[in-house]
């Protein structure tokens, strides 16, 4: 699943290519691309054509589009804005294209524009995304996503409270890294980076850790995500690709996640995969010790 820096990198192609532009028509084909939105596909289209794109913005792995509609065609006087969230799912990508390239076989939403080319077009082979609309918060978040925290990227993110809130906590630290009301936007590859940098066993509860150790955890954290960004995130598949259809390449810098059995860039003892909450994980048997006590069972 896309992880913040993946997120990140569309919503920079979103802001690069729609922002400013007005919606002329919306379509969305499929029973499943608008079953978030309860009225239904046809007044998501309905609601949506004619607004102007006005921000791209993101929480975590969270992304939407804010839209400003128009009261009257008169004199076009803009009401409140709304937000149009986008869930990418598994699998969803939002593509810009021009009107005459062939649809994609999972074509499941289509956004034309006043001034022409190019298009905005969701295409989702697993059709676990879709769209919905939400009114904005003071603070220009969607009421749906107001219980995920801020991301580490956010001026709003206060690390002193994430790191006191996972001192606090005997929960796996790992887990509560992925703990989108902790901190948003970290998943499994970016939590087994950051825990590989900072020599630390996910299954480490947090109350054993000191509050320093766990704010590098989270910087470390952070630093893989921009690191990540640099390189346009990381695709292990063709289903993640940025507004143009590139893959990221920060597979080929990660240390500890989907390293099984390859050496160790610091100590050279083989990376071993574990099954945590249900997904892999990642770490060095040596750099990274489980805890005494832990359960994780191998995934060999």
């Amino acid at each position: 699943m896309p992880e913040l820096p993946e997120v990140e990198v569309v919503r920079r192609g979103l802001a690069d290519h729609i922002v400013g532009r007005r919606i002329t028509a919306a379509s969305f084909t499929g029973a499943r691309v608008a079953r978030r939105h309860v009225p239904g596909p046809a007044d998501l289209a309905g609601r949506v054509s004619g607004s102007t794109v006005v921000e791209a913005r993101r929480r975590g792995k969270y992304l939407w589009l804010v839209l400003a509609e128009v009261r009257d065609e008169a004199d076009r006087e803009p009401v409140a804005p709304i937000g149009l969230i986008a869930h990418l799912g598994m699998s969803g990508q939002l593509l810009v294209e021009a009107s005459d390239a062939p649809d994609e076989k999972h074509l499941h939403a289509r956004f034309t524009f006043a001034d022409g080319d190019p298009e905005l077009r969701f295409v989702d082979q697993r059709t676990f995304g879709g769209f919905a609309l939400d009114d904005l918060g003071d603070d220009g978040v969607p009421h749906q996503i107001r219980h995920i925290a801020p991301d580490p990227f956010e001026e709003a993110y206060d690390q002193a409270a994430v790191v006191r809130r996972i001192k606090a906590s005997d929960s796996a630290v790992k887990r509560m890294l992925l703990h989108q009301g902790v901190v948003s936007g970290i998943g499994n590859i970016y939590a087994d980076e950051a825990l590989w940098r900072a020599k630390v066993h996910g299954e480490r509860p947090g109350s054993s850790l000191t509050k320093p150790a766990i704010s590098r955890i989270l910087d470390h954290a952070r630093d893989v995500m921009a690191a990540a960004l640099l390189e346009g995130g990381t695709s292990f598949d063709a289903l993640y690709v940025n507004v143009n259809g590139a893959s990221g390449y920060f597979d080929r810098s990660l240390h500890a996640y989907g390293q099984e059995g390859e050496p160790c860039d610091r100590c050279g003892t083989a990376i071993r995969r574990d099954q945590f909450m249900n997904r892999s994980s990642f770490s060095c048997p040596r750099c990274q010790p489980r805890p005494r006590g832990s359960r994780t069972r191998t995934g060999r």
